[in-house]
C-alpha cells in the first residue's frame, strides 16, 4: 500500500548509467553462476585418489642413493619395498597440488580470476557500446532544446543502421519539418489576414475623413456606396474566416450523403453565375456515390471548389467540368477549369489561406484566397485527400477523394 504524502520515487541515474549497471549486473550474475557450476562440478563429480605420490620402481637409471628421498606419506600406508617417493618435477616437497583440497582451492582461484578479467573487459566494452548507441539521444535532446527556444531549423540527420534510435531521429526530423512549415504558414496567414482586413478599414477611414471635411455634405451621398461596398467586403472576409475555423474544428455525426446528388444541386446553384461570365458548366455524376459525412459541410465544399473554378477562369468562352465517380474504395470529385496558366511550383500553396497565384495588385481582387483552404479543411474532416494539378493549357484540375460509405 502506498504511503500517504510520498510521491513516486524520482530516478537520479541517466539512461546510460542504468543501461551500464544493468549490463554489469547481468554479467556479474552470469560470472558468479559460472564459478559455482565449475566449483561444484569439480568438487563433487570426479573421484580423486591422492593417497600416494608418484612411485619410481627399483632398477631405474638413477640409484636410490643418488635421489633425494621424499618423506614417507603420512597416510598410514606402509611403503612398498624398493620404492622411493619423489615430488613432481619443479615442485618442492610440500608445495603444489597434493590433495583434493588443493584442487578445489586452485579451481576456485582460477575461476574467480577468470570471471573478474571477463567482467572487466565486458564492462569496458558495455560502457563504450552503450555510450555509442545512446549518442543520438543527446543529439535529439540538443535539437529539442533549440526547438523549445524557437529554432526549428535544427536537424539531426542521424547516420548508421536503421535501428530504433535512427527511426526516432528521423521521426523527430520529420516532426520539426512539419512544425516549421506549419509555423511559416501561420505567419503568412496572420500577415495576409491583417492585410486583408486592414485595407478596407483604411479605405473606410479615408472616406470618413473626406466626408468630415465637407461641411455641406454634398459628397457624402457619393461616398455612401463606397462605404457600403467596403463594409460588405469586411463582412465577407470575416465570414470566410469563420467558415475556415468551423471547417478546421468541425465535429459532426456522419450520415450517408450522396455526393453525386449534392454535386448536381451545387452546379444548379452556380449555373446563373457561370452564364453571367460566359462560362460553360458541365456536370458528369455517377449515381450511388455515397459517402459518410455532414451534408452542409460537403455542400459548402462543392460550392467553394466551383466558385474557385468560375472566379479564376477566362473572361469569355471558358469552361468548368465537374465529375463525380467511384474509384475503388473512394468517391472522387474532380473539377477541371480553363483559366490563366498556373506554375506547378505554387500549386500546393493555393491551399494556404489568403494565398493567390496572382498578386493583389495585378488581380481584380475577386475573392479572398480562402476558398481552397476551406475545401482542404472540409476534406480533411471527412478523412479525405485533396490535390491540385496545373493544366498545360491553363487552369487547374482539383481532385478530392473521400472514402466510400460502409
Amino acid at each position: 500500500m502506498k504511503r500517504p504524502g510520498r510521491g513516486p520515487r524520482q530516478r537520479t541515474l541517466s539512461i546510460h548509467a542504468r543501461l551500464f549497471l544493468g549490463f554489469g549486473s547481468a554479467l556479474g550474475v552470469c560470472g558468479a553462476l559460472m564459478v559455482v557450476i565449475i566449483y561444484v562440478g569439480m568438487r563433487f563429480l570426479p573421484t580423486y585418489d591422492f593417497s600416494q605420490t608418484v612411485v619410481v620402481p627399483e632398477g631405474s637409471h638413477q640409484s636410490a642413493s643418488q635421489r633425494p628421498a621424499s618423506p614417507v606419506p603420512t597416510t598410514g600406508v606402509s611403503p612398498s619395498p624398493g620404492v622411493t617417493y619423489e615430488p613432481a618435477k619443479g615442485v618442492r616437497a610440500g608445495d603444489g597440488i597434493s590433495s583434493k583440497e588443493d584442487v578445489w582451492h586452485t579451481v576456485l582461484l582460477v575461476s574467480i580470476g577468470g570471471v573478474l578479467a571477463v567482467m572487466a573487459l565486458g564492462l569496458g566494452a558495455g560502457w563504450l557500446l552503450s555510450r555509442r548507441l545512446l549518442a543520438p539521444l543527446h543529439t535529439i535532446s540538443e535539437a529539442a532544446a533549440k526547438a523549445a527556444d524557437g529554432d526549428l531549423s535544427e536537424r539531426i540527420n542521424a547516420q548508421g543502421p536503421r535501428d530504433e534510435l535512427k527511426q526516432l531521429a528521423d521521426t523527430y526530423d520529420t516532426m520539426l519539418t512539419r512544425l516549421e512549415q506549419s509555423f511559416t504558414a501561420h505567419q503568412r496567414f496572420a500577415a495576409n489576414a491583417s492585410h486583408e482586413l486592414l485595407t478596407p478599414l483604411a479605405t473606410t477611414r479615408a472616406v470618413l475623413q473626406v466626408a468630415a471635411d465637407d461641411p455641406t455634405g454634398e459628397e457624402f451621398a457619393e461616398l455612401v456606396p463606397m462605404l457600403q461596398e467596403t463594409n460588405e467586403r469586411n463582412i465577407s472576409v470575416v465570414r470566410a474566416l469563420l467558415d475556415l475555423a468551423a471547417a478546421d474544428q468541425a465535429a459532426f455525426d456522419p450520415d450517408p450523403v450522396d455526393l453525386a446528388d449534392l454535386a448536381e444541386q451545387a452546379a444548379s446553384d452556380r449555373t446563373a453565375q457561370a452564364a453571367e461570365h460566359g462560362i460553360r458548366l458541365a456536370v458528369d455524376a455517377e449515381l450511388g456515390c455515397e459517402v459518410r459525412g455532414n451534408t452542409t459541410l460537403l455542400r459548402h465544399l462543392l460550392l467553394n471548389v466551383l466558385d474557385n473554378a468560375l472566379t479564376h477562369n477566362v473572361p469569355e468562352g471558358g469552361s468548368v467540368h465537374l465529375a463525380v465517380f467511384q474509384e475503388g474504395q473512394t468517391v472522387v470529385v474532380e473539377v477541371e477549369n480553363t483559366g490563366p496558366y498556373v506554375d506547378e511550383a505554387v500549386v500546393e500553396r493555393l491551399f494556404e489561406p489568403f494565398y493567390r497565384a496572382r498578386s493583389r495588385v495585378g488581380s481584380d481582387r475577386t475573392g479572398h484566397g480562402l476558398g481552397l483552404a476551406i475545401v482542404r479543411s472540409i476534406t480533411t474532416a471527412h478523412h479525405g485527400v485533396v490535390t491540385a494539378h496545373a493544366r498545360p493549357t491553363g487552369g487547374l484540375t482539383v481532385r478530392i477523394e473521400v472514402p466510400v460509405s460502409r
